[in-house]
């Protein structure tokens, strides 16, 4: 009698695990709602698997590539997470943010875009929070005969092998004054006619020229951030040439940063970029190309990658994007810098490249209402 209560105990111990294990792959694929009812808890207690969470949401370009890299999303799955990621441009994101048709999250390009994706939000009644998981300065990527040049003429000075400092302010002025490379001295080296340029994409666009606007306007606004309307339409009258002038810009960073590598100094003295394009360029190629120098302005901004939840269960990834010392470290990989500098550093030094590490001139851009005004002022006049 014994062995027979024995044998239906063991049974019954074996059909309770089977379920739970059943349970744990069945609530697997299923959605949030669904996995916290109180037979998936149960499951995952007794079988110890993590129920995964389908999240839907908008990516920016500089992102893309860190959630494609396999060690990211099995970190992310063996946290729970499986991410529908779609690929738009951030200055497009705030109009995704619709009641009822709002995804998860968006990983914005920066401050600016996220400020427009929350002030949506609350419009709509939808709750946001916001987090910065990652972050890069914005550089101008150039070549040592155009470093050289701005150095003889007073705009720029060698900080590091291969790091370079630029007088914002002076390089500004020069660009406005529409020097040409020639009429610079010691300018033997790129002796050419053309206009002196920084090279950006299109601010109606891209997040990354949007700062370069936000570095001119401070320029010309006599060192001082652009706080109100009719100083807005000033700076943004003064400096819309230097966008105009260019000719055709791409709408993403990427291509910009591909122009510079590829076709070189002859179309691209100095490209205005992020930081982390020429890190991970670098990483890649275990160093710069030859000629290759990276240029930091004199101030320059950080760009903050921010990662703005507007589900309750999207709280919780960018809490793991933000704190997870894997994915931090994997986003320093893709040339990103996280608030564990010293890691950043030295990956950078393992990559044969020399950055920084200490930034003090360091501006905000202005609010996202400035930033439009400017941006609208310079759309006119690249229309006429």
């Amino acid at each position: 009698m014994k062995s027979v209560n024995k044998t239906i105990v063991t049974l019954l111990l074996l059909a309770v695990f089977g379920v739970a294990a059943y349970f744990s792959m069945y609530q697997t694929g299923r959605q949030p709602e669904q996995t916290g009812s109180a037979l998936g808890g149960l499951a995952g207690k007794l079988t110890g698997a993590v129920q995964v969470q389908e999240l839907d949401g908008f990516i920016t370009v500089e992102v893309e590539q860190y959630f494609q890299d396999a060690r990211v999303q099995k970190v992310l799955l063996d946290n729970g997470f499986k991410l529908n990621v779609k690929r738009i441009g951030s200055r497009d994101m705030a109009a995704r943010v619709v009641a009822g048709q709002t995804p998860d999250f968006f990983y914005t390009s920066g401050v600016v875009a996220a400020n427009q994706i929350t002030d949506a939000a609350k419009r709509a009644n939808i709750t946001t929070a916001v987090y910065s998981p990652i972050y890069t300065p914005l550089v101008i990527a150039s070549w040592t005969p155009i470093a050289q040049i701005l150095s003889a003429n007073g705009m720029a000075k060698e900080v590091g092998a291969g790091v370079w400092h630029v007088d914002l302010a002076k390089l500004t002025q020069t660009m406005l004054d529409k020097k040409r490379w020639k009429d610079l001295k010691s300018s033997q080296a790129y002796d050419v006619s053309k206009t002196v340029l920084v090279s950006t994409t299109d601010v109606r666009k891209s997040n990354s020229a949007a700062m370069y606007l936000a570095l001119t306007s401070y320029a010309v606004n006599g060192a001082e951030i652009v706080t109100d309307k009719d100083s807005a339409q000033k700076a943004a009258l003064k400096v819309a040439g230097l966008f105009k002038r260019q000719g055709y810009q791409e709408n993403y960073v990427n291509g910009n940063f591909d122009d510079y590598v590829s076709i070189g100094i002859g179309k691209t003295p100095m490209a205005f970029i992020y930081e982390s394009q020429m890190v991970s360029y670098a990483a890649a190629k275990k160093g710069m190309g030859p000629g290759m120098v990276l240029m930091y302005p004199q101030p320059t901004l950080f760009n903050k990658v921010q990662f703005v939840a507007t589900s309750e269960r999207s709280k919780k990834l960018g809490e793991l994007l933000a704190n997870h010392a894997e994915l931090q470290h994997l986003a320093v990989e893709f040339g990103f810098r996280i608030a564990e500098s010293a890691y950043f550093v030295q990956s950078a030094k393992a990559a044969n490249l020399t950055v920084e590490e200490h930034m003090t001139q360091v501006i905000d851009p202005p609010s996202f209402e400035i930033m439009a005004e400017m941006i609208d002022v310079i759309a006119r006049e690249m229309g006429q």
